[in-house]
């Protein structure tokens, strides 16, 4: 086993990963930029070392600067954590040639999975049902739009090196069809240096479910059930669960065995997942590979009472796999929701500020992934996760009682977070049965916004019928009885005025 790993990430991954590694007597090395010389992951690894200025592209992107701080550590190994450079093949290529371990598939693997068109062809050769669309990227707009026609609108534009949500445009119709390319080209290059688009059928209602998956060296895989991540917003997963409501036992071997031998197909090693979409007649589609730890990972590790990150360590050491042979059966339901700083009363905008003040809470059943504390100033340049919140319980009902508890805890002052969103999702009836798809936060924000309407309208109503009342004990005739509506609205302003002054 490793005596040194460098965690290549920052927040809360950082942590987790940390933590497995006093957990195994493993040292730890934090690497860190100028935004983040005060964070928690520096706080708690047994070494930390700055490796640039804020921009990612100049720290947590810059090959050169983690390689460098990697040698200057003696780390043996590299944990990338999930986003930045944990799937860029390059990066694993330099380690490869470095000789320092890349904890995850290897950099041949990761050409394979990076490459979202490579891999729905991989897929599709290996007989698993890929979603309708180009196998190709295509730079000219008219032979995309001619493809899109093709296909039928909706479609939904995806980046070839994309994940996360990044490079990811929904086209409902064709007038939009322009603009939207230009904006998913636009932020593919910025993130991922590439702005290669094609083109895919947009599914709905569906359902995204993905599957968890563990390869050694030697070949063996296992797969570890599936998790739900349908309650998402613009691509972004918000809640997570384990295992779906919609998946029983057969489906699930069914989905394990496809997802196993998708990872066989690409040569992957590792932990992995492979993510599928269900469409309304419960036909289930190959969507893409993330070849990397999850963020929504810790459900998994709930119900099944397996340390993914620890099989990460053992898998890159050389160690086999020893977790029983068959199907391992999900124990109750796990819920997980992603609180992010954003304001979701302004359109979920961005809240970064300084944490004033923290409680978490606590209890059966509760995890908390975090990587805040009272006093952390949440910075400007990064993704705003940032802590996750895990509840398990002998069912899914449960679980969510449990999670609805601990969210009515929590108290994160300073800042403003998705927590009313999650507790307004907790007691939404839809969500409790189960009853949802990925298109659920835009009809949630959607019922909601009548509701706000509907209150409105009665908040007018009122306001009309105490104006009424207010003319006729002046012995005036009211608009309605005058048929002067602009007389009603000079009263009504006011009758304003007066409840101000």
């Amino acid at each position: 086993m490793f005596k040194k790993i460098l965690i290549a990430n920052r927040g809360e991954i950082a942590v987790r990963i940390i933590r497995a590694c006093r957990e195994m007597g493993i040292r730890s090395v934090a690497v860190f930029s100028e935004a983040d010389r005060v964070s928690l992951p520096v706080r708690l690894a047994d070494e930390a070392i700055c490796i640039g200025p804020p921009p990612p592209d100049q720290s947590y992107l810059s090959v050169d600067a983690i390689v460098e701080a990697a040698r200057r550590t003696n780390s043996e190994a590299i944990h990338p954590g999930y986003g930045f450079l944990s799937e860029n093949a390059a990066f694993a290529r330099r380690l490869e040639q470095e000789k320092i371990t890349f904890i995850g598939p290897s950099s041949r693997a990761l050409r394979v999975t990076g490459d979202k068109l490579r891999a729905r062809k991989l897929m599709r050769k290996a007989g698993i049902a890929v979603i309708p669309g180009t196998d190709e990227p295509i730079r000219d707009e008219k032979k995309l739009l001619a493809e899109a026609r093709k296909i039928g609108f909706p479609v939904i534009l995806k980046a070839t090196a994309g994940g996360g949500g990044k490079g990811m445009r929904l086209v409902r119709r064709e007038k939009d069809f322009a603009g939207s390319l230009r904006l998913a080209r636009s932020e593919s290059e910025s993130a991922f240096g590439d702005g290669s688009i094609y083109l895919e059928a947009f599914l709905e209602p569906a359902r995204h479910i993905e599957v968890q998956v563990l390869v050694d060296r030697t070949g063996q895989a296992r797969h570890l059930g599936e998790r739900e991540c349908s309650i998402q917003r613009r691509h972004q997963k918000l809640i997570e669960e384990s295992p779906s409501p919609v998946v029983d036992s057969a489906k699930r071997k069914e989905l394990g065995a496809l997802a196993i031998k998708a990872c066989k197909a690409a040569g992957y090693l590792g932990a992995g997942t492979v993510e599928f979409l269900r469409d309304s007649k419960g036909r289930f589609f190959f969507m893409e590979f993330n070849a990397r730890l999850q963020v929504e990972h810790p459900v998994t590790e709930m119900v099944m009472g397996i340390d993914l990150v620890k099989w990460q360590f053992r898998i890159a050491a050389g160690e086999k796999l020893s977790l029983p042979a068959g199907e391992i059966h999900p124990r109750g339901a796990a819920i997980e929701c992603r609180i992010y700083a954003e304001d979701p009363g302004r359109d979920f905008s961005p809240c970064p500020g300084k944490i004033r003040s923290l409680h978490q809470p606590m209890g059966p059943g509760l995890r908390e992934d975090s990587g805040i504390y009272a006093g952390y100033e949440v910075p400007i340049h990064y993704d705003p996760l940032v802590t996750k919140l895990i509840a398990w319980g002998e069912d899914r009902l449960e679980a969510i009682s449990r999670m609805h508890r601990a969210l009515g805890e929590y108290r994160i002052l300073g800042i403003e977070t998705t927590l009313p969103f999650h507790r307004e999702v907790m007691e939404d009836e839809l969500f409790r049965q189960g009853k949802f798809d990925t298109g659920y936060v835009a009809d949630l924000l959607g019922r909601r916004s009548m509701r706000a309407n509907g209150a409105r309208s009665e908040e007018i109503a009122i306001a009309g019928a105490a104006i009424r009342d207010y003319e006729r004990r002046l012995g005036r005739p009211t608009w309605r009885e005058s048929g002067d509506r602009k007389a009603w609205k000079i009263a009504y302003r006011r009758r304003q005025h007066q409840s101000r002054h």
